[in-house]
């Protein structure tokens, strides 16, 4: 496994990211064609308005598929750099960074992260600028 960096720490899955979602909607605009060439007094109506709805269905389900679990994830991330923070400090973490800031900070090793903190807090980094700080990138190679 390569080491991650603030241009690869991102994780795209192919089969998911871009086939799953691009069939999706391809599916979809088909769908919408065939309902569409299909008026409501003649045979298929029902069958194509269902198709689309179904298609309509899968692309609900594969944003939240992805969404779900990162959302989990993005909160087991802010516990465990609250706890890394008052490991190192002995003070809980500053209420006034954003969960964004402190998924961000993740990344930071330990000997960067409390510098890092009070720097986002003064400046109030975007979670980009965050990244493009760190020195001595900490992988996170259990990301969903």
């Amino acid at each position: 496994m390569t080491d991650q960096n603030f241009t690869n720490h991102r994780r795209y899955v192919m089969g998911y990211h871009i086939l799953l979602n691009s069939m999706l909607l391809i599916g979809i605009v088909i769908s919408i064609v065939n309902a569409v060439r299909h008026p409501p007094n003649s045979g298929g109506f029902v069958s194509s308005l269902l198709i689309v709805l179904l298609f309509v269905c899968g692309l609900f389900s594969s944003w939240y598929l992805r969404q779900f679990p990162v959302k989990a994830q993005d909160r087991a991330i802010r516990v465990e750099e609250g706890l890394r923070h008052y490991i190192l400090t002995g003070k809980p973490l500053d209420t006034r960074l954003s969960a964004g800031q402190i998924i961000a900070l993740r990344f930071a090793p330990d000997d960067e992260f409390v510098q890092l903190i009070n720097r986002a807090i003064a400046e109030n980094l975007s979670p980009n600028d965050i990244k493009k700080s760190i020195k001595n990138w900490r992988g996170d190679y259990d990301r969903v």
